[in-house]
């Protein structure tokens, strides 16, 4: 991807207009979480310590177009100054009389953050007025939101035709985004061990077709391990299925096969017969799993199994859970794999709401290679897809 960094970029007395992902919960209207903010602060500081002053926008929530009291970024503006070190002014609006006249008077080390850019309907409709209005602020523009590239918004796609190739490009946090995706799909050391888990096969169709032109092993947990299950003649009980992705389970298998990729499913399973914190775990002594049973996550004998692959993998990139991990009585399948990524000597990607969830969950964070702040946005990379925030700094 050829992508400008912001050490590429003329940053010195220039004012740049930074997207960053500051979409972060609230809660009493203080931040309850400020990872996403923490994580904008390596680029804020390049710039303003390179004497460039800084425009800084977000969405937060969703307003549907309107300004929303409940989402404003105002506790965000409240909060940065003590990671920054330094005063960053607010402005009440996106695009309106307040917002030009901060931006144009902002000297060199300042920082200015914009109100919430989804109070603005054009915000999600890409619409090029908006993204004209915005562009005009800056000299410089640097995309920093990973998090959102997947989505064609005014503040990501659209106002990056604003800039020539020279004057814009990416942040240091979506530079580690694309680095480390570009490890996995592109040139990744072997073997390449892919790990995809949730409840729906059709959520994951693009990411399995994808990765099965590029990996070696796949190890495949969660729900959607009993739909290709049942395309096999296994019994799966009362276990979640999609009866009408069963046919495609089976040519899944098949492609697999015919690529020598070694597709690894469940040989074993906890099973019950509720989800909830009173229910009785049982395991499987097989494939099968009893009528009225369901299955809630993947048994002792696959976890030795899938840790056993993890091992063996030099590239490994981990894609959602294996049982219903949320309740600890279903959890052990997805935290043994997080430990196992979490020791391996290999090159570890973690993607995906619920995965990163549980590396969090697990203490492990700080032991991958890289976990990934854009679940849309690193699925759709692992289907292959060109981003339009990444694309539109292309050039």
């Amino acid at each position: 991807m050829a992508v400008r960094s912001l050490d590429q970029l003329p940053i010195s007395n220039c004012r740049v207009f930074v997207r960053a992902d500051l979409n972060v919960p609230l809660r009493g209207g203080e931040v309850a979480d400020d990872t996403r903010i923490r994580a904008a602060i390596p680029t804020i500081k390049k710039i303003i310590s390179s004497g460039g002053s800084v425009i800084l926008a977000s969405h937060l929530g969703r307003p549907k177009g309107e300004p929303n009291p409940q989402f404003t970024l105002a506790p965000v503006a409240k909060l940065l100054p003590s990671l920054l070190g330094r005063e960053v002014k607010f402005s009440p609006d996106v695009v309106g009389e307040e917002a030009s006249t901060l931006s144009s008077n902002l000297k060199g080390g300042e920082v200015l953050l914009l109100e919430n850019l989804r109070f603005e309907a054009g915000e999600t409709k890409n619409d090029p007025e908006l993204s004209k209005k915005l562009a005009s602020f800056a000299d410089v523009y640097v995309n920093d939101a990973f998090g959102t590239s997947h989505r064609a918004h005014a503040s990501t796609a659209g106002i990056a035709e604003f800039f020539t190739p020279d004057k814009k490009g990416a942040g240091y946090l979506m530079l580690r985004e694309l680095e480390a995706f570009s490890r996995v799909l592109e040139e990744p050391d072997r073997p390449l061990v892919a790990i995809l888990g949730g409840a729906k096969v059709s959520d994951k169709i693009a990411v399995i077709e994808n990765l099965l032109k590029k990996i070696d092993i796949m190890l495949i947990g969660g729900a959607m391990a009993y739909t290709f299950l049942l395309s096999k003649g296994v019994a799966v009980g009362a276990s979640l299925v999609e009866a009408d992705r069963v046919k495609l389970a089976a040519d899944l298998i098949k492609l697999a096969d015919e690529r020598g990729v070694e597709l690894l499913l469940p040989s074993d399973h906890i099973a019950a017969a509720e989800i909830s914190s009173k229910a009785t775990p049982f395991t499987t002594e097989g494939e099968a799993i009893p009528e009225g049973l369901m299955g809630v996550d993947i048994g002792p004998r696959t976890i030795k199994r899938y840790v056993d692959a993890v091992n063996k993998g030099a590239t490994i990139v981990w894609n959602g859970p294996m049982g219903v991990f949320e309740e600890p009585l279903f959890s052990k399948g997805t935290f043994a794999l997080a430990e196992a990524l979490g020791a391996s000597a290999g090159f570890t990607v973690v993607g995906g709401g619920d995965s990163v969830a549980a590396v969090n969950r697990a203490g492990l964070a700080e032991k991958m290679g890289h976990v990934s702040t854009g679940g849309g946005a690193s699925l759709e990379l692992l289907e292959g897809k060109r981003l339009p925030g990444i694309a539109a700094l292309e050039g």
